[in-house]
C-alpha cells in the first residue's frame, strides 16, 4: 500500500517535469581582456654599507613575507659544484646562540617558517610569519645570514644527505640529460658544472664550506624584500639593527658564459630504457631584449602550455608521451629555450619528427587571431596570478633586480605581452629556434633510437657525440 501511494506521488512529480522544455543554451561569456599588473605602492632604499632594503605593503591579512637575496650562488663556485649548496644547508644547522631545532621553533613561534635556498643567481634566506612578528623576523634572517655557525658535528650528515641527492639524481634520465646539456653548451663555465662527482663531493671539507661563505657574503650583495603587513618604521629599525653594521663584501660576480652553438646531437646509452629523455635546446633572446616577450607569447603557443601545439600534437593526438613543454630559463647574460620529454623508446623519431614540424609551421605561418589572441591573454593572466601573493610578488621583483631589469619592467609586461602581433609568432619563433643551430641530447636505448635518429631529415649531416656522465 504505501509502495502504490509512493510510486503514484513521484509520477506526479515526474509529470509536469517531464513535460517542460529545457531553456535554450546561453552563450558562452567572452574572455574580457586582462587586468593591467602595477606593482604596489614600495619603498626602496640603501643601506650605508651597500645593502639594498625594498618594502611593499601589500595584501589585507596579518602576515609577513621576507627573503633576502644575497648574490653568492653556484655561480661563484667555480670548479666546485654543489660547495654552496653545502653552504646554504649549513647555515640552516645552527646561526647565533640557536641550532637548527631552536631556529624552526623560533619561525614557528612567529607563525611560518624559514627557509634557505641556493641558486645561479644566489642564496635566498627566506621567512614568513605574522605581522607582528617582523622585527623579529628580520633578525632572525639576519642571525641566519650574518652569523651561521657551521657546526662541526652536523658537516657529515649534511653531506650524507647531499651524496644520497647526488646518487638519486645520476640515476634519473632527466638529471643525465641536463648534465649532457649543461657541459656540452658552458663548458667550464659554473653553468656547465651543475653536478659534482660522488669522489668530489666526498672530498668536500667543513674549511671549505667556511671559506665558500666569507669570500661571498657580504652587505654589498644582499638585498632583503619585505611584502605584507607590517609597520614600516618598526621594519627600518629591525632592518639597521640586524644589518647596519654587516660588512661591505664583495662586489657582485659578473661571469657571462660564452655558449657554444649548435648543431650538435648528443646521446646517453641507458641500454633497454623503456622511455627516450629528449632535450632540444636553443639560445634565446636575454630578459629584456626586443625579442623577448614575443618568444616567451610565441613560447605559449609552441610547447610551453598544455594547449600548445606540441603537447595537442605528441600527447593528445598521438599519445607518444603524457608531460612534453617548453621553457625559457633566463640568467644573467644567458637565456636558452628549451624543449623537453620522456617518449616512448619506439617513437623517439616520430616524436621529434613532429616537434621538428610544429616549429617549421609557426616558423612559416602565423597562427589565427582566435588562437594569438588566446595565448596573449593566457600569458598575461599568467604573469598577473604569478604576482598575485606576497611571495609571489618578492618572486617577481628579485628575478627582475636579479637579471638587471629596469624598476618598471613588472608594470609593462602585460602591455608588452597584449602588443605582440600575430606576425611576430612566427618571427620570433624564426629568429630564435633556426633549424641549423640547435642542440639535441637523448638519454635511451641508443641501438634502437639511433637508427631514428638516422631518418631524421633535420639530423643530417649534425654531428653526434656519445657523452659519458660521471
Amino acid at each position: 500500500m504505501r509502495r502504490s501511494i509512493l510510486l503514484a506521488g513521484l509520477a506526479l512529480i515526474a509529470a509536469p517535469l517531464a513535460a517542460q522544455t529545457p531553456p535554450p543554451a546561453l552563450p558562452a561569456p567572452e574572455i574580457g581582456a586582462p587586468k593591467p599588473f602595477t606593482v604596489p605602492a614600495s619603498e626602496t632604499y640603501t643601506l650605508p654599507n651597500g645593502m639594498g632594503v625594498t618594502l611593499i605593503a601589500y595584501g589585507n591579512a596579518p602576515k609577513v613575507t621576507m627573503v633576502l637575496q644575497v648574490y653568492a650562488g653556484n655561480l661563484e663556485e667555480g670548479r666546485d659544484p654543489w660547495l654552496a649548496d653545502l653552504a646554504g644547508s649549513m647555515m640552516k644547522e645552527g646561526a647565533g646562540n640557536r641550532d637548527s631545532a631552536a631556529l624552526a621553533t623560533a619561525a614557528a613561534g612567529m607563525g611560518g617558517n624559514l627557509g634557505v635556498r641556493v641558486g645561479y643567481t644566489g642564496t635566498s634566506i627566506s621567512m614568513s610569519g605574522l605581522s607582528e612578528f617582523a622585527p623579529q623576523a628580520v633578525a632572525l634572517i639576519g642571525d641566519v645570514a650574518r652569523h651561521p655557525t657551521f657546526p662541526a658535528g652536523e658537516f657529515d650528515r649534511v653531506k650524507a644527505n647531499s651524496a644520497r641527492s647526488l646518487t638519486q639524481s645520476l640515476a634519473q634520465p632527466g638529471m643525465l640529460a641536463d648534465y649532457a646539456l649543461a657541459r656540452a653548451t658552458y663548458g667550464d663555465h659554473p653553468y656547465g658544472r651543475i653536478l659534482p662527482t660522488p669522489a668530489q663531493l666526498n672530498g668536500y671539507t667543513l674549511d671549505q664550506v667556511k671559506r665558500f661563505y666569507a669570500i661571498n657574503f657580504g652587505a654589498q650583495r644582499a638585498r632583503l624584500y619585505v611584502a605584507g603587513r607590517f609597520d614600516p618604521a618598526q621594519v627600518k629599525a629591525a632592518v639597521q639593527q640586524a644589518f647596519g653594521d654587516w660588512q661591505k663584501g664583495p662586489a657582485r660576480l659578473s661571469l657571462v658564459p660564452t655558449a657554444a652553438a649548435g648543431p650538435r646531437v648528443l646521446l646517453v646509452d641507458r641500454p633497454d630504457a623503456p622511455q627516450s629523455t629528449i632535450r632540444l635546446d636553443w639560445a634565446s633572446p636575454l630578459a629584456g631584449s626586443d625579442g623577448d616577450i614575443p618568444l616567451r607569447v610565441a613560447n605559449a603557443l609552441l610547447g610551453g602550455s598544455f594547449s600548445s601545439r606540441i603537447t595537442r600534437n605528441i600527447r593528445e593526438d598521438k599519445g607518444y608521451t603524457y608531460s612534453p613543454g617548453s621553457g625559457i630559463a633566463q640568467r644573467p647574460g644567458d637565456a636558452r629555450w628549451t624543449f623537453d620529454a620522456d617518449v616512448t623508446t619506439a617513437v623517439t623519431g616520430a616524436s621529434l619528427k613532429e616537434v621538428f614540424h610544429e616549429i617549421r609551421t609557426l616558423q612559416s605561418t602565423p597562427p589565427s587571431a582566435e588562437e594569438a589572441g588566446g595565448m596573449r591573454s593566457y600569458n598575461a593572466g599568467l604573469f598577473v596570478l604569478r604576482s598575485s601573493d606576497s611571495a609571489s610578488l618578492i618572486g617577481q621583483l628579485a628575478t627582475r633586480d636579479a637579471l638587471g631589469l629596469p624598476a618598471n619592467w613588472l608594470d609593462r609586461y602585460v602591455p608588452a605581452t597584449m602588443a605582440v602581433s600575430d606576425a611576430q609568432f612566427s618571427s620570433a619563433i624564426r629568429q630564435s629556434l633556426p633549424l641549423d643551430k640547435f642542440t639535441l641530447v637523448v638519454v635511451g636505448d641508443l641501438a634502437k633510437v639511433k637508427p631514428q635518429l638516422g631518418a631524421l631529415p633535420e639530423l643530417k649531416g649534425v654531428p653526434v657525440q656519445t657523452v659519458t656522465v660521471p
